[in-house]
């Protein structure tokens, strides 16, 4: 229905700016016609000639194009050669016209506005890859569209600024992903989007403007039910509206933010894991930053300071504030506060001399790095930790050299990837949060034994027939499959491959790091962790009933039925004997 709407438009655009055009060379090709056709020719055989409609049409065609061939069929009289003339002049700037309006049309602002949404429809529709729709694309959805890229999954992006979208067109992605210059919250625009395409997966709103966000929700809800939302919000209302929908997963960017600089300080073991899953730059797994302990600056009462304050609180993590509009009311009782900027004498009358660390979470970048060069002067012992407001000024911060620089959009994609690419990782994080920091160094040093220093690899399984048939049929017929058979080398009986089962989610509840010997069903879904080249080996598990049979009973049956009824001979025989 998009795709025959915009089919439509387009052609409406054309007829309304060819109509003249077009009815001018008719006019003009009628004309010069009849009148050739009317003219008389040389008289033959003491008759006068006249050329009929088809040789008249025919010479006008070549005529009004300027090419010549001649007098034909044959020889003109005075009179055709007068009417020639008229029809050369006419057929030309009839022709000038009509190519003129043909170029003013192609730079109508409205025909190519119209073209690329038919273009960029008729993509959409003719994609059969699973894709999520991408609303918004500053500088998270920019991050997380390069990382949808490198896990090879499809993305379709609405922007309203077209400068965005043209900076699409030169991305180096390693699968198709169309943009359009539209405003995602109307709804013909997410139809356009694929929002009813049976691929799509997901709908993500990351635009800067939370009403915006939150209409885009309320529409995804009204035209497909059963798809999957997350929207950016941070805003306490918008939020609040937001968690009332159905499947909508609100993610705020100042409360990730203040979770992940928590982790740093309170559980650097468990930040040190998260970032080694998202592939952080320069994160080794089981080398977590050496964050001190102590009383904290915090340079900067916003939103995100409001999120990080709290954070940090709730864990008996002392703060004191610097913030030239710092609320005591919101701050709390308990907690230093400086009404200032964060400069020198800010920072000395915060207490620099014996503080652990600063935090430096102001929504200006210049703001950030001056505090930062402040604090190595007064300081250089403090721990230093920035926040990174433009994805832009990122060689501004690699030369502050700060302690640890987070930044919000970073995070933020990172974290909306993961939710896309497999829930349960995020679900594994939250799990290991709540437990002591044990048993998260009890999974760092199983997977160091499994991965070694190779970059992680995290993907899925479902035990569905679709996605794993050898499985859903052996199990189906009665056998059992351990996680731990599954896990194993074909090639290297029993030896296992270089990977890790990190969750089981079975009927709606998720096991956390389970046992080995766990019996898998029908349906579950596996999490995985390991080097890149142990997926496909596990895809040949779960796809040939023999491979699978060999690794859960360790025997090796015949293929093909030769071999077979071989086999049952000897058995046979040796039964007898």
């Amino acid at each position: 229905m998009t795709q025959t709407s915009d089919l439509d438009r387009v052609a409406m655009i054309v007829l309304r700016y060819m109509r003249r055009p077009l009815f001018a060379l008719l006019f003009v090709y009628s004309v010069g016609i009849m009148g050739m056709a009317l003219m008389p020719g040389q008289v033959v055989d003491g008759e006068t000639t006249h050329m009929n409609l088809f040789h008249a049409f025919y010479f006008f065609t070549y005529t009004a194009t300027t090419t010549g061939f001649g007098e034909l069929p044959n020889g003109f009289s005075e009179e055709q050669r007068l009417w020639t003339i008229f029809c050369l002049y006419t057929g030309v700037i009839a022709w000038f016209y009509a190519i003129g309006s043909l170029i003013g049309l192609v730079q109508n602002p409205h025909f190519i506005q119209a073209m690329e949404r038919f273009r960029f429809a008729r993509k959409v529709e003719r994609n059969a890859e699973p894709f999520v729709i991408l609303c918004g694309f500053g500088d998270t959805g920019s991050l997380l569209a390069r990382g949808l890229s490198d896990h090879r999954m499809r993305a379709v992006i609405l922007d309203a600024d077209p400068e965005r979208i043209k900076a699409l067109g030169v991305r180096d992605y390693t699968v198709a992903m169309p943009g359009l210059h539209a405003d995602a919250s109307a709804p013909k625009h997410l139809l356009a989007a694929g929002i009813e395409h049976p691929a799509c997966r997901a709908l993500v709103a990351l635009t800067n403007d939370d009403d915006a966000n939150l209409k885009i929700a309320v529409m995804a809800r009204h035209l497909n039910p059963r798809l999957r939302v997350i929207c950016r919000s941070t805003s306490a209302r918008h939020e609040a509206n937001l968690r009332a929908l159905d499947n909508v997963r609100v993610v705020d960017p100042f409360e990730i933010f203040a979770q992940l600089l928590y982790w740093a300080i309170a559980r650097p073991e468990l930040h040190n894991l998260n970032a080694w899953f998202v592939g952080a730059r320069g994160v080794e797994l089981g080398a977590p930053v050496q964050v001190p302990r102590g009383n904290w600056i915090l340079c900067g009462y916003g939103r995100m300071g409001y999120w990080i304050h709290r954070y940090l609180r709730s864990h008996g993590v002392g703060v004191r504030i610097i913030d030239p509009a710092v609320d005591a009311e919101e701050a709390g009782e308990g907690t230093v506060m400086v009404r200032a900027h964060a400069d020198h004498s800010a920072l000395v009358t915060a207490g620099i001399d014996d503080a652990a660390g600063v935090v430096a979470a102001t929504n200006r970048d210049s703001d950030n790095l001056n505090t930062l060069l402040a604090v190595t002067q007064l300081n250089p012992k403090a721990f230093r930790i920035v926040r990174q407001n433009s994805h832009e000024n990122q060689v501004a911060f690699d030369a502050a050299q700060a302690c640890l620089v987070l930044q919000h959009s970073l995070t933020t994609a990172r974290r909306i990837l993961k939710l896309l690419i497999s829930p349960l990782v995020q679900e594994l994080i939250d799990w290991l949060a709540e437990r002591e920091p044990a048993q998260t160094n009890e999974l760092v040093a199983r997977l160091q034994a499994a991965v070694g220093a190779h970059p992680p690899h995290l993907w899925s399984v479902r035990l569905v027939p679709g996605e794993a048939p050898a499985v859903t049929e052996y199990l189906e017929a009665g056998g059992a499959v351990a996680l731990e058979a599954l896990c194993r080398d074909a090639r290297a009986f029993p030896h296992g491959l270089p990977c890790e089962a990190l969750a089981v989610r079975r009927a709606g509840q998720s096991i956390m790091l389970p046992d080995k010997d766990l019996p898998l069903g029908v349906g579950d879904e596996v999490l995985f962790c390991g080097v890149d080249w142990a997926e496909p080996l596990l895809e040949a598990t779960l796809h040939n009933p023999y491979t699978l049979r060999y690794v859960v009973t360790g025997e090796d049956e015949p293929r093909g039925y030769v071999f077979a009824w071989c086999k049952d001979k000897v058995m046979a025989s040796s039964r007898r004997s």
